[in-house]
């Protein structure tokens, strides 16, 4: 195995958990809809209860996709999270407050009340899923940080080696409105998930008949967000990297190009986007329809893989640095998927440690088909003694 072979894998990989957690999201695009889609206290019990049998999932791949990050390319970590920590610690934020609101809505003497916590989740649907579409989609658009390995050797000081540029922290991000269009996408496609997702797990006719307008409602403006957010994508300059001296420069239609070069990629990111419009226009248009998030699920997973692979594979900076002036000096710190990785031998080793991901997602599969044996109702909550 070559180093260049294990530095792909991995981003491979992670590209792999990042569609996987994209389509997760959906636990967040429920909560973001449990008082809008609930009349009465008995249906917003049910909705809370059937996504919190999922949100676990979802809290458990964000962490997984983390590490895997961490572990595989552990400069972008520590660029990204130590510079942009204002946009992590708010996402984050986001993310802790679902588990515990999930568990502590209706424990004994919850001075709160469950209404609050319940918001806390609307809290988590909403500004959890747009925040983690925008620091995402900043690996398309850059990040004002410097890069100097050199400092390492500096031992009069401390060896730091990024840098940020200023004093926002990640939240500079908000200024792009890339960066928003991706954000607002991720949000509608959580929520478009969600009701695909309601659609196939309850059992009750006018949650169901709401759950189908609330597609229709969210399915719109996540095609308009993400065509948006892929067409200005493709139209953009991309940040090329020359293979035989390391060189950043921009270079116009960069990821378009790298569609075209890697038809593979290609085929997977149009077989996700069919796959997407699919379980939208089957669940509208056909009567009883339940099946959908499984085509829309899948979609997602591809086309959020396609997008990540076009980010790191072809020669192309997966992290650009910029500023405002767009300087050639400002480029060199962006980093990739070679200059950012870890050594030859953490890659190899925990390249044999994947060949255990199988089996995780095996126990995943198992465990999802236990809790879902037959559709949700309002008496199953009664007759459950650990409903949330």
């Amino acid at each position: 195995m070559s180093y260049e072979f294990l530095q792909q894998y991995w981003w491979f990989v992670i590209s792999l958990l990042g569609g996987l957690l994209v389509f997760l999201l959906f636990v967040q695009g429920g909560q973001s809809m449990i008082f809008s889609l609930s009349k009465t206290d008995d249906e917003r019990r049910l909705l809370v209860n059937v996504l919190g049998r999922k949100w676990e999932y979802t809290f458990t791949t964000l962490v997984t996709f983390g590490g895997a990050f961490f572990a595989s390319f552990p400069l972008f970590y520590s660029t990204s999270f130590g510079g942009a920590y204002w946009a992590w610690i708010v996402v984050l934020l986001c993310f802790v407050i679902q588990a515990v609101s999930y568990e502590f809505q209706s424990k004994p003497g919850n001075l709160l009340g469950k209404k609050t916590w319940q918001t806390f989740l609307l809290i988590n649907g909403i500004g959890g899923t747009f925040l983690l579409g925008v620091v995402v989609a900043t690996l398309f658009t850059g990040s004002d940080f410097t890069v100097n390995k050199a400092n390492l050797t500096n031992l009069s000081d401390m060896p730091i080696i990024s840098t940020w540029n200023n004093a926002w922290h990640g939240l500079d991000a908000l200024a792009n409105p890339r960066n928003w269009l991706l954000g607002f996408a991720v949000l509608f496609l959580s929520r478009t998930l969600a009701s695909l997702y309601f659609i196939n797990r309850l059992e009750h006719k006018k949650l169901e008949a709401r759950a189908k307008k609330f597609l229709w409602y969210n399915a719109i403006p996540f095609l308009v967000f993400f065509l948006a957010f892929v067409i200005w994508t493709l139209s953009a300059k991309g940040f090329a990297v020359d293979p035989s001296t390391g060189d950043v420069s921009l270079v116009a239609y960069k990821y378009f190009i790298n569609l075209i070069e890697m038809p593979l990629v290609l085929l997977i990111f149009l077989t996700g986007v069919v796959g997407v419009l699919f379980g939208i226009t089957m669940t509208v248009l056909k009567d009883g329809y339940k099946k959908g998030i499984w085509f829309t699920g899948a979609g997602t997973v591809l086309a959020v893989l396609a997008l990540f692979l076009i980010l790191g594979y072809n020669n192309t900076a997966f992290y650009p640095a910029v500023n405002h002036s767009q300087t050639v000096e400002s480029l060199q710190s962006s980093l990739t998927i070679y200059n950012a990785s870890s050594s030859y031998f953490t890659l190899k080793t925990m390249f044999y440690v994947s060949f255990f991901i199988p089996f995780v997602l095996a126990y995943i599969f198992y465990a999802w088909r236990s809790l879902e044996k037959k559709p949700s109702t309002v008496e199953d909550l009664d007759a459950d003694g650990h409903a949330y």
